[in-house]
């Protein structure tokens, strides 16, 4: 069934405003939205990717943990993926979490693990016999960034463990935050210097552990609770996960007070309504409760869903709300020409926090809540600064009434770049005309193009781009490849050794591969996945370029909007003007005869363990599926390769155990090139 291009345009719209979130919240420690708002945004995808099935992409927010990590960091590969939890909000979806569970285990009652929902950053530390080795972020989920030397700082953290029944190899998760009263006296003493307070202890903690310098680290109180264990190697067996916490705290470990085991449903709802009415009062900031199957032998039947475990949900406290009055609505415009309208509000101070705007989302939005310049409104807050207006008071609008906000009759002309803002009738969003040419869109498009998972040019960074684009040396990525270390050197916080790195960097991106390339060009509506489908069913950049629509649509997950967005990147003049540029500059990638031909590995199950001596798992991946092989994360009977290098882990085990074929990197280039 086709889906309505409403639909299928809002869908497209929340991934990226996701994204964009994500990625301010997760890696520039600078949020932009409160969580209840993020979390509305999150449910309303689930819902119409669960109701249309046909808008599930895999590379929506929902099948995704988070975020990539920093450059400036060396990354760690997760043995044990960090995945993160699903949300209950009311009362019917933690009865609703406890049905689900019960009917798949097929028992009557089930025993829960529950503890409160800190607000502060997910952390994996990994012993080797009982010594702290490494400190980890959760990153995206798989590949977090190293802060041993920040982690090592926090007295809560034991440096060394002892006690009976030790692993050879173990991973602790848990979080570290900022109490209540060392954040009051941070921002005492933020104040006293005359320097900027921290929004609230999360953004706090996140900044302290992130810090490049661990001496600022150590500047500031932090603690830790440990929550869970990812890998182990050896050591004592549980069959329960209140078991498990009791050996962490054996341990000496800290571990949360207010941790219980309960049973059943109603367990949980009173372990939730007591947790909340001790909120204020404990020493620390939380945003809900976690509920746990006690049992882990159970949760190993339950299983995962792509992006959380079946056998645990977090249930998030309601919102905070107040009232304020609207100031005036400006608008900004994003990488794509989207120009997103935001409410400017009269400050208002919400759950601890000062709040001035809130996003507006699209005219639809402005329409439906009927949001005018004057009118009191009711926003929401939940642990972050940005609200969300949730509703208009209408009887305390001005009089006469204030007229209504039109996007198109207030900013006919882009703010940034004076280019027609035009909106097309079926969509939500209006957008910027310029193009390439719109400054505003010009950095954002560059700094995509120059991420981790596009053409990876490292160093190229928000304050750079910004200098490359405002100081009128760098219009659209192909001038990037024209830059030189003279011209580098001398923008501001640049050096020689910091612009002979970049020039290096982009050297490097010259070889790259046709998804990466796709992908980079910034395509609207084509994620990293659906540069990686295209690449490989059309084998090389010419035949994507010259392909209609019917040749679009045959792709998999590709319908009339995705294609219909590839057409009219490709039929404008001065996007293949770039494109030629670019290859002129050098940036190449091999070629193929795409999938009518199929790959060395077409329909070859592969999982990745451990670290290889040359490949980043990154590289093993895209080389597996440029030859039709898929890359899994965990081992079964379905599976037709493991790949193991150092420190496999269970993977490893479990392959072993089911008789699959077990490869080195030698053995997995043989395959590559053909040769069994």
């Amino acid at each position: 069934m086709d889906v309505p291009a409403q639909l299928a345009e809002r869908a497209r719209a929340l991934r990226e405003e996701l994204e964009r979130h994500n990625y301010s919240y997760y890696v520039l420690d600078a949020p932009t939205i409160p969580d209840a708002e993020y979390d509305r945004l999150f449910r309303e995808l689930q819902l119409l990717e669960s109701q249309h099935p046909a808008l599930l992409a895999p590379d929506s927010p929902t099948q995704r943990v988070g975020a990539a990590p920093l450059a400036q960091f060396a990354q760690v590969q997760h043995r044990t993926p960090m995945l993160s939890l699903n949300n209950a909000f009311e009362d019917a979806d933690a009865v609703a979490f406890d049905r689900r569970a019960r009917e798949a285990l097929g028992i009557e009652l089930i025993e829960y693990a529950v503890e409160p929902k800190f607000d502060g950053l997910a952390i994996s530390l990994t012993y080797e016999n009982g010594v702290l080795v490494k400190g980890a972020t959760r990153g995206d989920g798989y590949t977090g960034e190293d802060v041993s030397a920040n982690l090592r700082t926090i007295k809560a953290i034991p440096l060394s463990l002892h006690g009976a029944g030790l692993p050879q190899l173990m991973e602790v998760r848990g979080e570290v935050l900022m109490l209540k009263a060392d954040f009051a006296k941070l921002n005492q003493h933020q104040r006293d210097k005359g320097e900027k307070e921290f929004a609230n202890p999360r953004n706090a903690a996140a900044g302290s552990l992130r810090q490049l310098d661990s001496r600022i680290t150590a500047s500031r109180r932090l603690t830790f609770f440990a929550y869970g264990l990812g890998t182990q190697e050896g050591g004592l067996r549980f069959r329960r996960h209140n078991e498990m916490m009791d050996f962490l705290a054996a341990l000496r470990l800290p571990l949360c007070p207010e941790r219980k085991v309960v049973t059943g449903s109603a367990g949980l709802l009173d372990y939730y309504q007591a947790i909340g009415t001790k909120r204020e009062g404990l020493p620390y900031e939380i945003d809900g409760v976690v509920y746990k199957v006690n049992e882990l032998a159970q949760q190993e039947q339950l299983g995962f869903v792509s992006r959380a475990p079946r056998w645990a949900i977090a249930h998030k406290f309601p919102a905070q709300e107040a009232l304020t009055e609207v100031l005036g609505i400006d608008v900004q415009v994003g990488r794509t020409g989207a120009l997103t309208p935001v409410a400017r509000l009269k400050p208002v101070f919400v759950g601890g926090v000062t709040v001035s705007n809130a996003t507006l989302h699209n005219q639809d939005e402005i329409d439906r809540k009927d949001v005018r310049v004057g009118d009191t409104v009711i926003v929401r807050r939940a642990g972050d600064v940005i609200p969300e207006v949730v509703a208009v008071v209408a009887e305390k609008r001005p009089v006469p009434e204030p007229p209504g906000f039109n996007i198109l009759k207030t900013f006919p002309s882009c703010p940034v770049c004076g280019s027609h803002v035009v909106r097309d009738p079926e969509e939500a969003v209006a957008r910027c005309s310029g193009g390439l040419y719109c400054p505003a869109q010009r950095k954002q498009a560059i700094l995509h193009f120059a991420s981790r998972r596009a053409m990876d040019i490292e160093g190229l960074g928000d304050k750079l781009v910004e200098q490359l684009v405002d100081k009128d040396i760098v219009h659209n990525p192909a001038d990037l490849y024209k830059l030189d270390v003279l011209v580098l050197a001398a923008l501001e916080r640049m050096a020689d050794k910091s612009a002979q790195n970049i020039i290096a960097a982009i050297e490097t991106s010259k070889n790259t591969t046709l998804a990466r390339f796709v992908y980079a060009l910034g395509i609207r509506n084509v994620g990293e996945a659906t540069a990686k489908e295209l690449a490989g069913h059309f084998g090389t950049l010419e035949r994507l370029m010259e392909a209609d629509m019917s040749a679009l649509q045959q792709v998999a997950d590709i319908g009339p909007i995705v294609a219909d967005s590839i057409l009219q990147f490709f039929s404008e003049t001065h996007n293949r003007e770039v494109i030629e540029q670019l290859r002129g500059a050098g940036v190449q990638w091999p070629e193929g005869e795409g999938k009518a031909v199929g790959g060395a590995l077409q329909g070859k199950v592969f999982v990745l363990t451990g670290s290889l001596p040359n490949l980043t798992r990154d590289q093993a991946k895209e080389q597996i599926e440029a030859q039709g092989g898929k890359v899994t994360g965990s081992v079964s009977k379905k599976t037709d390769y493991v790949v193991a290098g150092a420190e496999p882990g269970s993977k490893y085990d479990k392959a072993q155990e089911l008789g699959v074929n077990i490869l080195d990197e030698d053995g997995l280039i043989m395959l590559l090139k053909g040769k069994e």
